[in-house]
């Protein structure tokens, strides 16, 4: 039997699933209408940002780093292009096959392998790292043939900082090295974060460091649209970076050269300050090293030779050696007595060639003694009874209090990092120095040999030639430093950064007068006669011999029976022209024995230099380095004829303006 179809009832339920699924539909179409509203209306901003970003790149640019040049305008640190090949190492799959396949594209030797290995330990994996550094036109034309097999792998052009004179004042200029995760930090940390984006080198050494801030620059940088594959399409908008300022230094770089050609193959430092201004016109220290070796990052072997080296060139023994200043403390000692009393002019002593102090007997260079000693004689002929009975009379924190005005165990505030205190000694030193407690006392007997600046002792060559400049200038001081000018790249203008003038110290004139005639008495009659010899100038100076290992009262020093880095430094301090000082120097030769034979040679030709614009000849370059010579020797030369070390530019040379 056939069942016949509701024909109402069918369409009464098509109509109300017609109408459901419409209403599903018209829903539907609702919440996409409210989304569709919700993102084009309320999140339209948001939206279009995140939508130009991923066109546009912003790309920071890096600026030129600033300039170094001396005070005549010899170009000491300067940049150049060239093309690195560069891995990210989060790209790459396997390191050590990837470079295989490299190194039969261009050549990688095993140091590039080393110092890319090294540079992995310190950076990031997300960072670009060099592999190769400096390659020819041939070898990018070779690598961009075959980039397609190298993902993670790009050929750049970067600047390269350069450093045309290598070795010459390397202490003084530094060198930049890449910015290690410690640095990064503090970068990140700072204001100057946003100015380092793309910057992967900072200063790390010297002035290089010092003035960071200055030479860095500006960054800038530049939108650009890039493909769905990353890829730059064209530049839409650019904004240049600003190049760092460029810094003149109040070095004179033909005598930094000199005096460190005049050291040869020995240890030592030497300052040299202008007491008028603080201006440091030399700031020597051997031996040194070539910063170039650290600009691409410094490979195993190289840094492994310098950092191992007993003669430890990376240590800057101008600004953080500290001697004994041997008998070149005796021109303060002897200033001491006179400002407190303890000694007038004419007073003498009876030198018996010893002085009794208890039952330990202090004793003299000289056998036999001096005979009477005044002041003068005191220090003409370095008499060091005299002293060891100054030193008796005045107590430790009498010459402390004295000498710490002087600089001494004090950071002078030279515009250069890692300065190193020194030691003065005093009672309060002493305690604070030593934890056990009777290590902590002052006992009498050791006062003694402060006189003739031994005992505890140690000081910079920057602060003994602080010291020196402010003798030379009548109690006169100036904070030292190391540049003069800075010069704004794109506007030309100059500051200029004065010497910062500290309060003067409250000596008498005649007081003064005394000490600058006995140091005028030993380039004339005393230890340092030999080397000034005909010098057309007058100057003062006080040699010096500081023990470096302690000798028995019983056993006489024998230099010949002394492992070579046992025997004495040899140390001169000097001043000129005697009557209007333009140029006050400090300087040590270790382990080289008498001041007078290796040290005061030296400053007699920075002297000649800076007053006569005289270079030495080869003959006496070559007496001085053996520590052979006195007065110079042969026909000297026009400073400016002679060219700088590794370089042909002739700049101004002799008298500093």
């Amino acid at each position: 039997m056939t069942e016949l179809k509701n024909v109402e009832q069918e369409l009464s339920r098509f109509r109300t699933r017609l109408l459901a699924a419409a209403a599903f539909v018209l829903f539907a179409f609702g919440l996409l209408a409210t989304r569709l509203v919700y993102l084009q209306v309320f999140k339209h901003d948001e939206l279009s940002t995140q939508a130009e970003n991923n066109r546009i790149a912003v790309v920071p640019i890096v600026p030129n780093r600033g300039l170094i040049v001396d005070r005549n305008g010899v170009v000491l640190a300067n940049n150049y292009s060239a093309y690195t090949l560069e891995i990210m190492p989060a790209k790459v799959a396997d390191l050590d096959a990837t470079i295989d396949q490299i190194a039969q594209v261009v050549e990688v030797q095993p140091r590039d392998r080393k110092r890319f290995k090294r540079l992995m330990e310190e950076s990031k994996s997300f960072e670009s790292l060099p592999l190769r550094t400096k390659l020819t036109d041939e070898e990018v034309a070779r690598f961009t043939a075959q980039r397609f097999r190298f993902t993670g792998v790009e050929v750049k052009a970067r600047l390269f900082r350069n450093y045309p004179l290598g070795e010459v004042g390397s202490h003084l200029v530094g060198y930049i090295g890449r910015i290690n995760t410690a640095e990064k930090e503090k970068i990140d940390d700072s204001e100057d974060e946003a100015n380092y984006r793309g910057t992967e080198y900072i200063g790390k050494l010297g002035v290089e460091q010092s003035y960071e801030h200055e030479l860095h620059g500006a960054t800038g940088f530049e939108e650009v649209e890039t493909s769905a594959g990353g890829r730059a399409v064209r530049r839409l908008k650019s904004n240049a970076a600003t190049p760092g300022n460029t810094l003149a230094l109040s070095i004179d770089i033909r005598l930094q050269a000199l005096v460190e050609q005049l050291f040869g193959d020995r240890r030592g430092a030497l300052v040299a300050i202008d007491p008028r201004n603080g201006e440091v016109l030399a700031f020597v220290s051997k031996p040194n090293f070539d910063p170039n070796l650290f600009v691409d990052g410094i490979d195993v072997d190289n840094w492994k030779a310098l950092n191992e080296s007993p003669d430890k060139p990376l240590l800057n023994r101008a600004l953080r050696g500290a001697y004994p200043p041997g008998s070149t403390y005796k021109p303060f000692m002897a200033l001491a007595a006179l400002s407190l009393g303890k000694r007038t002019p004419q007073q003498a002593i009876s030198d018996p060639g010893h002085f009794w102090f208890g039952n330990h007997k202090f004793r003299d260079d000289k056998e036999g003694g001096h005979g009477m000693v005044d002041m003068y004689k005191s220090i003409v002929q370095s008499c060091d009874t005299y002293y060891y009975m100054l030193a008796n009379d005045l107590g430790v924190d009498a010459i402390h209090d004295f000498m710490a005005p002087l600089g001494f165990g004090q950071l002078t505030g030279i515009d250069m990092q890692g300065e190193l205190r020194g030691t003065l000694p005093s009672t309060e030193w002493k305690r604070n120095a030593y934890r056990r407690k009777e290590q902590q006392k002052w006992y009498a007997g050791e006062t003694i040999s402060l006189g003739i600046g031994q005992g505890y002792n140690a000081f910079t060559m920057l602060q003994l030639a602080q010291a020196t400049a402010a003798v030379a200038a009548g109690g006169q001081r100036f904070k030292p430093h190391l540049v003069r000018t800075i010069e704004n790249v794109d506007t030309r203008a100059q500051r200029t950064l004065s010497g910062e003038a500290l309060p003067a110290l409250p000596w008498k004139p005649e007081h003064v007068a005394v000490i600058h005639q006995a140091l005028f008495g030993v380039t004339q009659e005393g230890t340092s006669a030999r080397s000034f010899i005909g010098a057309a100038y007058q100057s003062g100076g006080k040699t010096g011999t500081a023990q470096v290992i302690e000798i028995k009262a019983n056993e006489k020093y024998n230099a010949s029976k002394v492992d070579e880095r046992h025997r004495d430094h040899a140390l001169y301090t000097a001043f000129a022209p005697l009557d209007s000082p333009r140029i006050a120097l400090a300087m040590v030769v270790e382990n080289a024995g008498f001041g007078a034979g290796a040290a005061a040679p030296i400053a007699r030709r920075v002297f000649d230099y800076m007053l006569q614009g005289l270079y030495p000849s080869e003959q006496d370059i070559a007496a001085t380095r053996a520590g052979e010579s006195t007065a110079p020797v042969g026909a000297p030369r026009p400073a400016a004829t002679v060219p700088l070390p590794g370089s042909t530019v002739n700049g101004a040379a002799g008298s500093a303006p």
